[in-house]
């Protein structure tokens, strides 16, 4: 992101989400956000992920320059580049953790041989997130939260994205768990080479990451107080 500002309208006036922010995330580094409710995390995210246009600047993934692009070729863009964790884990309630993957392939478009090739490589991301065979068989009512965060995970993964975008992946997790979710993304960033963008409130779970930024009004800067920065 190269000097962005997303404004909103509000009455006669606009509130500006994101003022004048850069960003710049390189592949296998987990770069963390914190910051209040309404500093413009989200706005953040959002624009990132290319589903919000900004007033000025660039967002620029995996080299394209997204401003280029037409509404058709940034939502291929998005699916195709771009992983998105979400904050509840939005699974379908109707399909075991195997087929919250294999569905993705069909919503590409691949067809239903290359989503019948696809389940063996479904399978093996599941199994690197730490979800083995029975696992992958069980619906989203019989897993625990940790275990549909990492499927929801296994899910942004699945397209082999340049970029993963995590909002708030440990807010319905106790801290233990949390913290393993968060040393679970580190090690996926490290492995699949993706540019990662953490949010989170907890200030507990930053070690892992590689830069902690604190964003405040919708500007970014380091934090008062930098965490120790995990061992590579």
């Amino acid at each position: 992101m190269e000097s962005v500002t997303l404004t909103y309208p509000d009455g006669d006036r606009r509130l500006t989400a994101l003022d004048a922010v850069s960003l710049r995330v390189a592949a296998g580094e987990l770069a963390a956000i914190v910051g209040p409710s309404g500093s413009g995390k989200s706005s953040l995210l959002a624009v990132a992920a290319t589903l919000l246009r900004p007033d000025e600047g660039r967002v620029i993934v995996a080299g394209e320059d997204t401003a280029r692009l037409g509404a058709r070729a940034r939502t291929a863009l998005r699916r195709e580049r771009v992983g998105i964790v979400f904050q509840q884990s939005n699974l379908l309630p109707s399909l075991t953790a195997l087929e919250q993957l294999l569905v993705v392939e069909d919503l590409r478009g691949r067809g239903a041989r290359r989503v019948r090739a696809a389940r063996g490589r479904a399978a093996e991301l599941l199994e690197s997130v730490g979800l083995d065979g029975p696992v992958q068989r069980r619906r989203p009512h019989q897993l625990s939260g940790g275990e549909r965060q990492r499927v929801n995970i296994a899910r942004a993964l699945f397209g082999g994205p340049s970029v993963l975008l995590v909002d708030e992946p440990t807010s319905a997790l106790d801290h233990e768990r949390g913290e393993r979710i968060v040393e679970l993304l580190a090690e996926v960033t490290r492995r699949h080479r993706t540019a990662t963008v953490l949010v989170t409130h907890d200030h507990g779970l930053l070690g892992r990451a590689d830069r902690v930024l604190s964003m405040a009004d919708g500007r970014l800067a380091p934090p008062p107080h930098r965490p120790e920065a995990r061992e590579r």
